[in-house]
């Protein structure tokens, strides 16, 4: 008797820490929802100065694969592509249920997952979108993966986009 309360009481258990969000890291990679807004208005205007692309990454601090993604974009390979060629801004989507308006805007289905890459010119005018969750499964990939998605869109002359 003692056995079946105890598997009950692990099942239980088992089952409410299966409906909590993931958290893989003890640091937030994308700041307060609210913030988006003021963010892209900052990185375009940084963009627009130094000649940069801006890339939008749509995702959540609950997200393994955003916090995969952060640890690739900052490694020795693409830091410095990175640093040279783009402004990157995190946009907190929430529980999928945050900046919606913007993911529409720039044509970012997030149904099909996060993280979830845009890439606009200096401009802010929108170059790329992922279609089809290319990211999604980031934990699976390879820094490499980002070494050759931020070389096909980093900008071509550093005064032209």
């Amino acid at each position: 008797m003692l056995y079946r309360i105890a598997a009950i009481v692990l099942m239980g258990l088992l089952a409410v820490g299966a409906a909590q969000p993931v958290r893989t890291a003890e640091r937030d990679i994308y700041p307060a929802p609210e913030q988006a807004p003021a963010d892209l208005a900052a990185a375009l205007k940084v963009a627009a100065a130094q000649h940069r692309r801006v890339i939008l990454d749509f995702g959540g601090n609950w997200c393994p694969d955003c916090h995969v993604l952060d640890s690739y974009l900052h490694d020795a390979a693409n830091q410095p592509i990175l640093d040279s060629s783009f402004v990157v801004v995190r946009i907190n989507i929430g529980e999928r249920d945050r900046n919606l308006d913007l993911a529409k805007r720039y044509k970012i289905p997030l149904n099909k997952g996060v993280p979830a890459l845009a890439v606009l010119d200096r401009h802010g005018k929108l170059l790329y979108s992922q279609k089809s969750g290319e990211f999604e499964a980031m934990r699976h990939m390879q820094s490499s993966s980002v070494t050759e998605w931020l070389l096909r869109w980093k900008p071509r002359q550093p005064i032209s986009d």
